[in-house]
């Protein structure tokens, strides 16, 4: 039996991959021990025992940004997440951890080479979070999601996909889908989606847009997200959802996409070969528009600047981009080719050889 310690979380990017790992690992030894290491705070803290897993947890620490109070108490408080994580890996016998990024990640990397453990790292985003560069330090066996992902000792594995979408039969899902959706199966499927919290802008052109989109021959599902305060207009083939549940349906039935380029829908969308226009987050590091570059790269995609993504340009360009099926087509080809269902996969090779290529 061999105990395993993934660590990570905070967000849905660090927590899914690392559940979708931990399921291929259980799924492989049915007598494996999984523990993840993560905080209170986080997504995690519901996530992981919902899916049947022990969380351990470690305090909140995170990397001063400025000289204050908090940045003073930083040394200590990191000291003591390290060392309760220490204790937890001689206490469980854990013979591997692997690192996803976020708060409880880089504590247990520190920990993992004071304890000579085996490290292997994921790094989800095309640009890398501050623990998972520190992490990168410690070990050869740095998996990314991304081509392009600048970091040290990195290797392509892709992304660690839900097993509904990496197991997807497309055209038993496309037809499971229309029914769940209530589509009409003669037109062509717009997905738009801003993520869990939706996307204002996002959200309200596409609102302005609809008629239009409609009129061109397509059908919308826009997932609008949990917070949005858009109401439904009530326009025949424009359906308004706030969450999904099924994304596997979701991504089955949409011929393009309309989305935000987080790591894991713009892996998700060119895993099954959907076309998209980008539209990154506006705020952060722009690490949005880096994890597009290889599917817009490959013209398997387009990017827009959140600014920029107004009807005018739905009119302008999006619309005449809709009614060329042979584009779409060529696009849908390109994001298929530069996509991956095998980053769970490929991960788990590379936790193997970091367990059996100890420095």
């Amino acid at each position: 039996m061999t105990t395993y310690l993934l660590a990570g979380g905070g967000t849905a990017g660090h927590v899914n991959p690392l559940l979708a790992v931990a399921d291929a690992l259980r799924e492989r030894e049915s007598d494996a021990e999984v523990i993840v290491l993560g905080t209170k705070e986080g997504l995690e803290a519901r996530l992981v025992p919902e899916r049947g897993y022990e969380l351990a947890v470690i305090p909140k620490v995170p990397f001063p940004r400025r000289l204050n109070g908090a940045a003073l108490r930083f040394p200590g408080a990191f000291r003591r997440a390290r060392k309760l994580t220490q204790e937890l890996i001689r206490e469980r016998n854990v013979e591997v951890v692997v690192g996803f990024g976020g708060y409880a990640s880089t504590p247990a990397y520190v920990a993992a080479k004071r304890e000579r453990v085996p490290l292997a790292i994921h790094e989800a985003n095309a640009r890398p979070g501050l623990a998972n560069r520190l992490g990168a330090r410690y070990t050869r066996f740095v998996g990314v999601a991304f081509h392009g992902t600048k970091i040290r000792n990195a290797r392509f594995v892709g992304m660690p996909l839900r097993r509904e979408i990496e197991q997807l039969d497309l055209d038993a899902a496309r037809r499971e889908g229309i029914d769940f959706f209530g589509l009409d199966p003669a037109r062509q499927t717009l997905l738009v989606t801003g993520g869990s919290q939706g996307a204002r802008r996002l959200n309200n052109t596409i609102l302005e847009s609809a008629a239009s989109i409609v009129d061109a021959g397509w059908q919308i599902i826009h997932l609008i997200g949990d917070k949005a305060d858009l109401e439904d207009p009530g326009i025949p083939n424009y359906h308004v959802l706030r969450y999904c549940d099924r994304m596997d349906l979701a991504l089955a039935v949409a011929d393009f996409a309309v989305s935000r380029a987080g790591a894991a829908t713009v892996s998700e969308l060119t895993a099954v070969g959907v076309p998209a226009v980008y539209v990154p987050y506006p705020v952060g590091n722009g690490e949005q528009r880096l994890n597009a570059a290889d599917a817009v790269g490959a013209n398997g995609a387009i990017l827009i600047a959140d600014a920029l993504f107004v009807p005018s340009w739905v009119q302008s360009t999006l619309l005449p981009l809709l009614g060329d099926r042979v584009r779409i087509t060529d696009m849908a080809a390109q994001s298929r080719h530069i996509g991956s269902l095998e980053g769970t996969k490929r991960m788990l090779q590379l936790i193997d050889d970091a367990r059996s290529n100890v420095r």
